[in-house]
């Protein structure tokens, strides 16, 4: 019996995910990947509840599979430790039906890659271009054979380069303006509750508990896009080891670590939107698709979403003729047809992501840094600076940071998007949206902007689920 068969270019979590939900759907996948092993270090992921969702829908149950860490609060601080706005964890599991969990980006590819079979992994192959003239694509790649496919996923990263191959004319990458570190931090006996980001003049800090008892950690500055240090331990140590605690004693134990073992990266997004996310029978997703800048915490979760959606609208792998070919006409047309129907839907659900109010947010790198002179090293601006308004028609306002009466109002766009007040109630400005957090008037703990979005239905992967 004639089995359709995926090729991913990929195992980052979007390829993995996109091949685990074919290989539930029935297809014969395989998953080439250019590093020569899976990762063993690296850093943790956030999981909405919208990508927990379309998980559990392909029976993936990450907390079990990876380890999972739900904090008692999570929100935003200022360098001096105070917070600007809060809120706990259980108000948002009783609105989305489950909290968000933070797990190891090694463990939970490890993971997904343990429940594909295992000839689909291909590591140490680079995929080099997809011939796609006849309508019937054939992969190709540095090591070869070539491998015949009903079905492409491009999950080649950021810097995908089946996307360059692909629309040669798009505009590429646009750097946001920030690097970040991230790395994995040993410490137990710290027992820190709260996953925290700190915000200071241009730069950013981030604290997420892990279930093993590590803490994933995080940091971004505004510099020149190549910015490089000879030791990011130490730049670390300089820029953020005088804020509040906990951190300057997770820097101390960073400070013992190899150099090496901290990421850097500079922070990219799409310069502009693909015209369309499918060629034929290729479809791109995840960051090779859409990427976009982190303020959110939605990169990992749109690509697992896309994987998803994709493989439960595709048809199932078993074309049910057992003399179809790969050439037959009647075992194919369903791909295409389906490819068509689904990609409007994945680009509309990704604009509604990226287009709420502070979705992308360019103006976020420069919040603390842009408009009046801060008056201390926190880029709190002095009292008395008015911002909140609707903008004059066509005028493109400056995003900033001002202090009215102990509270703290952050603006962009023309909106007031977070205030707190001495109470640290959150209470609205002008629109109190942003960084996906949807808050009410009076109502003091916000909650994560991720509607239940995902209904596909689990009965059609009858796979074996974790």
């Amino acid at each position: 019996m004639h089995r359709r068969h995926a090729v991913v270019a990929g195992a980052g979590i979007g390829g993995l995910t996109a091949a685990l939900a074919l290989h539930r759907r029935g297809w014969r996948v395989t998953v080439c990947e250019r590093a020569p092993e899976p990762p063993t270090t690296g850093a943790g992921i956030g999981l909405a509840p919208n990508a927990l969702r379309a998980l559990d829908t392909i029976g993936v149950d990450a907390a079990r599979a990876a380890g999972s860490a739900v904090p008692a609060t999570m929100g935003v601080r200022r360098s001096d430790g105070r917070w600007l706005t809060r809120a706990e964890t259980s108000y948002m599991a009783a609105r989305y039906g489950t909290p968000p969990i933070a797990v190891p980006r090694p463990a939970f590819t490890a993971a997904l890659a343990a429940a594909l079979p295992p000839d689909a992994l291909r590591y140490g192959t680079t995929v080099t271009g997809v011939d796609d003239a006849t309508g019937r694509p054939t992969v190709r790649t540095a090591e070869g054979p070539d491998l015949p496919a009903d079905l492409v996923v491009a999950a080649d990263g950021i810097h995908s380069p089946l996307r360059r191959t692909h629309f040669p004319d798009h505009p590429g990458l646009h750097y946001i303006g920030e690097t970040a570190w991230r790395t994995l931090v040993d410490a137990p006996d710290l027992r820190i509750p709260s996953m925290s980001e700190t915000w200071g003049r241009g730069e950013r800090f981030g604290v997420t508990p892990l279930a093993d008892g590590r803490y994933y950690l995080y940091a971004t500055a505004v510099v020149p896009a190549g910015t490089r240090s000879a030791d990011p331990r130490a730049e670390l140590s300089r820029r953020f080891g005088s804020w509040h605690d906990p951190i300057p004693a997770l820097l101390d134990r960073v400070g013992r670590f190899d150099p090496a073992d901290v990421l850097q990266n500079d922070l990219y997004d799409l310069a502009a939107p693909l015209p369309r996310l499918h060629h034929g029978r290729i479809a791109w997703l995840g960051d090779a698709a859409h990427a976009m800048a982190p303020n959110l915490g939605q990169g990992g979760c749109q690509a697992i979403e896309d994987a998803v959606i994709l493989a439960h609208l595709l048809p199932a792998g078993d074309t049910g003729d057992s003399t179809a070919s790969r050439d037959s006409t009647a075992s194919g047309d369903a791909v295409p047809a389906a490819l068509a129907a689904v990609v409007p839907y994945l680009q509309g659900r990704f604009t509604q992501v990226q287009c709420r109010p502070g979705g992308r947010l360019q103006g976020l790198p420069q919040l603390l840094t842009r408009g009046e002179p801060a008056q201390d090293d926190r880029g709190i601006q002095p009292p008395g600076r008015q911002g909140a308004g609707e903008p004059a028609a066509g005028a493109q306002p400056t995003p900033s940071v001002v202090q009215e009466d102990s509270a703290v109002v952050v603006l962009g766009r023309g909106q007031a998007v977070v205030e707190a007040g001495e109470d640290e109630t959150v209470r609205p400005g002008v629109r109190s949206e942003a960084l996906g957090i949807l808050q009410q008037p009076g109502v003091e703990r916000p909650v994560l902007g991720n509607e239940p979005h995902f209904t596909a239905d689990p009965a059609a992967y009858p796979g074996p689920r974790r």
